[in-house]
């Protein structure tokens, strides 16, 4: 299977290794608009500055996009229209609708879509959605990942806001497990923000909430933010409630909040139950590349086996939609009300 990379910053560079070590697959091309350190293992691959140049020239089965996001939905679909199945790093788009236009195209062209959601590939996130779902709805969501960001880690962030907030970057990851614990409808979003630091754009703000409600009554809210004046005090809080208790990523072995990996680790959960507690140990858990890898064996997984992705596309978009809507309400100061658009 040949595979082109595009976008080689952290998460590019990650799926890139991947593939270098993943049987039956081929990388025949790297893109990247300007020059960029690349590890020894990648240094040897064709490396493209035009992504429609690299796309004629490879022919590729599977493209790969890591690029920032308002490229993600014209790369996809050109990929698509190439012949290639598609991966690409979340968010899918810079709005829903072009987000649906994505998913169109793959079902209209019978192409693989698969996007960047690796919370669920991984096993200890796994667990918390199974044992939050075994407690029973109606569901209170509390979570947040706030990261004291500064040096290279701070400009990384401010490149990413160029395009899009950290409330939708990062909040699709997260509204998404709420998604799939309730399996409810989002009805209402409303979000709230500022702006900390007169190194982003008069237009965007650095620190967000949202608060989304779903028909089956459940409520939850998602705080983000980036920059060096960010408090470490809770920035990273993961609980789900319900009638009969509550599941808690526990503080343990999490790292610092600019510390890739600290962002996926569980370290374990706290299951509580008005009868007692249970604590989960989960030791071993995967790091970043280990993750990578999963996406990347998944993704070929789909392809080879014909795997219908249909429900994983969908969530995709409705994950984008509400942060998206919470996006809008810190604009417009009013709340969004989804209806039946979701």
């Amino acid at each position: 299977m040949k595979v082109l990379i595009a976008g080689l910053g952290n998460m590019g560079r990650s799926h890139a290794l991947a593939h270098d070590g993943l049987a039956g697959t081929e990388i025949v091309g790297l893109v990247n608009r300007s020059d960029v350190s690349l590890p020894d293992a990648l240094q040897a691959y064709p490396i493209y500055s035009d992504f429609g140049k690299a796309l004629t020239d490879t022919q590729p089965d599977l493209v790969v996009i890591a690029t920032y996001t308002d490229t993600h939905a014209d790369y996809a679909i050109r990929a698509m229209e190439a012949g290639a199945h598609v991966f690409v790093e979340k968010p899918l788009a810079m709005t829903a609708e072009e987000a649906q236009r994505v998913v169109d195209t793959a079902h209209r062209l019978n192409r693989k879509l698969g996007v960047g959601y690796i919370l669920r590939h991984h096993p200890s996130w796994v667990r918390l959605i199974a044992e939050a779902r075994g407690l029973g709805g109606p569901y209170v969501f509390r979570l947040n990942l706030n990261q004291q960001s500064d040096g290279p880690t701070w400009d990384t962030h401010k490149a990413l806001m160029e395009t899009t907030s950290p409330l939708v970057d990062c909040g699709v990851h997260y509204v998404d497990v709420m998604c799939q614990i309730t399996d409810a409808r989002p009805v209402r979003v409303q979000g709230i923000g500022l702006r900390l630091s007169d190194e982003i754009a008069p237009d965007m703000y650095n620190y967000g909430q949202l608060q989304v409600v779903f028909d089956d009554g459940s409520v939850g809210w998602y705080e983000a933010g980036w920059g060096p004046m960010m408090s470490e005090t809770a920035f990273f809080v993961k609980d789900v409630v319900s009638p009969n208790g509550a599941i808690s990523i526990t503080d343990g072995n999490k790292g610092a909040s600019d510390d890739i990996d600290g962002h996926t680790k569980v370290g374990g959960l706290l299951v509580h139950r008005p009868a007692g507690d249970t604590l989960i140990d989960l030791p071993d858990e995967p790091g970043h590349q280990a993750l990578c890898d999963a996406e990347q064996a998944w993704i070929v997984n789909a392809i080879r086996n014909d795997i219908d992705l249909t429900r994983h596309m969908n969530d995709a978009v409705q994950s984008l939609r509400i942060c998206l809507a919470a996006d809008e309400s810190i604009r417009t100061g009013k709340p969004i009300y989804l209806g039946d658009s979701t």
